[in-house]
């Protein structure tokens, strides 16, 4: 299949919101349908994108100009809870289960970590659930390791990951 990959962009902000329920939507039957609700609200937040835009380095990865997979680095210099000042890390990875297993999701958080590493990162992290082992596999093949189990999210065990660039 002919896959372009690019930088994101804000006129994306409408496809990514699209996206996210639907690549994250696979999740829905592993989870009550309250933590699906609560997580739906999350992924359709008027802010969740473009809060993201404005501070993160966004990919994606398009099919007949429709987006269908998406993965964005934020830098250092934007703690949470979960994430350390000094780390970056990686926020929405996500890809239309209908092209799944054809390295989307591989090929988007290469890219992440590449511009990571060509920014001067030293540190990429992301947190994962229990739901996504596909995920949690790539993560793995590029030397992520779990820092820790973090608190259920969404009635899941979710991990911290850590990548030393």
């Amino acid at each position: 299949m002919n896959f372009l990959y690019r930088a994101v962009s804000l006129d994306d902000e409408e496809q990514l919101k699209n996206l996210s329920l639907i690549a994250y939507g696979q999740y829905k039957e592993e989870m009550t349908e309250e933590n699906w609700q609560l997580l739906r609200a999350n992924l359709t937040s008027e802010d969740l994108f473009p809060s993201l835009l404005k501070k993160a380095h966004g990919f994606v990865c398009e099919r007949n100009q429709k987006i269908i997979g998406m993965a964005f680095l934020v830098p250092h210099g934007n703690p949470t809870e979960a994430f350390d000042e000094d780390w970056s890390y990686l926020r929405m990875v996500g890809v239309d289960p209908e092209f799944s297993g054809q390295g989307i999701g591989k090929q988007l958080t290469k890219r992440c970590l590449d511009f990571a590493s060509h920014s001067g990162e030293k540190i990429v992290a992301l947190h994962t659930s229990e739901a996504m082992v596909a995920a949690r596999h790539i993560y793995e093949s590029f030397g992520f390791s779990v820092v820790k189990e973090l608190p259920p999210h969404y009635g899941m065990k979710y991990w911290l990951y850590k990548l030393e660039l």
